[in-house]
């Protein structure tokens, strides 16, 4: 009924590590914001790995925390559309009475899959380090196997949530971070900075 494959997602995410400039093979808005998502996680794993030098000016590392301040925020509205139009593509399927709630939402595993594959990716680029030992080879080849299992996994239970939602058996709900430490008007120690 949504027409989201996790296969097709996974595909694109790796196809992604390769290239930045990659997109989606649809464009339409659900892909935008699975491509908005993962291009802003990509950006937070870049931010986050600069925000643990020690061998720069604690002003650099300031620029790299607000830096994750605003991708986070951003990858969290693009988890919130993703939930949006997956709901307004399913605003069709009958609601039926037992139908049970899910906790996490689609937008959510949506996020979770893409971080895997950041995961994934990087662990890979260990496995064929030249400059590491071969204990440490190994310990990385264990960690991968073990990242592509709980894809494998979570990619599963993505599907059977929007297959149970289509048929009207499970459903969830759009759920706002309402991220208080980006807003101004809600950091107290940023309208506190006023007085």
């Amino acid at each position: 009924m949504t027409g989201l494959s996790s296969a097709e997602m996974i595909a694109f995410h790796d196809r992604a590590h390769g290239s930045p400039a990659v997109r989606p093979q649809k464009s339409d808005p659900l892909w935008n914001a699975i491509e908005d998502n993962h291009r802003f996680n990509c950006a937070l794993w870049a931010e986050e790995d600069l925000a643990r030098r020690r061998n720069v000016p604690d002003a650099e590392i300031a620029k790299n925390k607000r830096a994750i301040d605003g991708f986070n925020q951003k990858r969290n509205d693009a988890i919130e559309r993703i939930d949006e139009i997956l709901l307004s593509l399913l605003a069709g399927a009958p609601k039926r009475p037992e139908a049970k709630q899910n906790s996490e939402t689609a937008g959510a595993m949506v996020d979770r899959l893409s971080i895997l594959s950041l995961k994934i990716h990087h662990m890979r680029l260990q496995t064929l380090r030249t400059d590491a030992d071969a204990a440490h080879i190994e310990a990385c080849k264990a960690k991968l196997a073990r990242l592509l299992e709980q894809r494998t996994d979570l990619a599963a239970c993505l599907d059977r949530l929007l297959e149970e939602a289509g048929r009207g058996e499970s459903f969830f709900k759009v759920y706002r971070q309402f991220k208080m430490y980006n807003d101004p008007k809600l950091n107290p120690a940023v309208y506190g900075e006023k007085r």
